[in-house]
């Protein structure tokens, strides 16, 4: 089962239909919605500050989710994928929003919705990243914007999918 610890008095608190790996950490001030995976060894701190996670979003292995204390909360929308590795840090990401791989997400940035953040990425502090853009780089910069096929073909498949996932590991 994973580690839910309950930090300075405050227990995390998760919806319904939730799939948490054995190995998964989640500790404090942390809100999770219906329908999300957090898978292995990923990390969800919320000891400096909350982090609220919305529905149907999943944060793959090795992610790591934090915030900066007293200062930077971690907000995350709907139909989000945190990929394996990436770090998000005191930051926004609305909804349907794909952080690849290995990106990391730094303090005061706010993704808006229908974005994908490239692999490898790093978001530097207070970045605003435009609605419906592919942005990558370090730092990460407008790559292109994001067609309707993208959107669906990737942003929303991996998103459904990871729930697909989650259900194997419940059986």
């Amino acid at each position: 089962m994973a580690l839910i610890k309950t930090l300075n008095g405050i227990t995390p608190k998760y919806g319904e239909n939730c799939f948490f790996a054995e190995t998964a950490t989640i500790i404090g001030d942390v809100e999770i919605g219906n329908n999300c995976s957090i898978w292995y060894n990923a990390v969800l701190r919320g000891d400096v500050h909350y982090i609220k996670i919305g529905n149907n979003t999943n944060i793959q292995d090795n992610a790591v989710v934090h915030a900066t204390y007293k200062k930077s909360p971690t907000n995350i929308g709907n139909n989000v994928t945190v990929a394996h590795g990436a770090i998000v840090h005191g930051c926004t990401i609305k909804d349907n929003v794909m952080i690849g791989m290995n990106a990391v997400v730094l303090d005061d940035v706010v993704v808006e919705s229908n974005t994908i953040i490239a692999a490898g990425s790093v978001v530097t502090k207070g970045t605003i990243v435009e609605s419906g853009c592919v942005y990558g780089g370090i730092p990460a910069k407008k790559i292109k914007e994001i067609s309707r096929e993208l959107l669906e073909g990737e942003i929303v498949r991996i998103a459904n999918a990871y729930e697909t996932y989650a259900g194997w590991y419940k059986k």
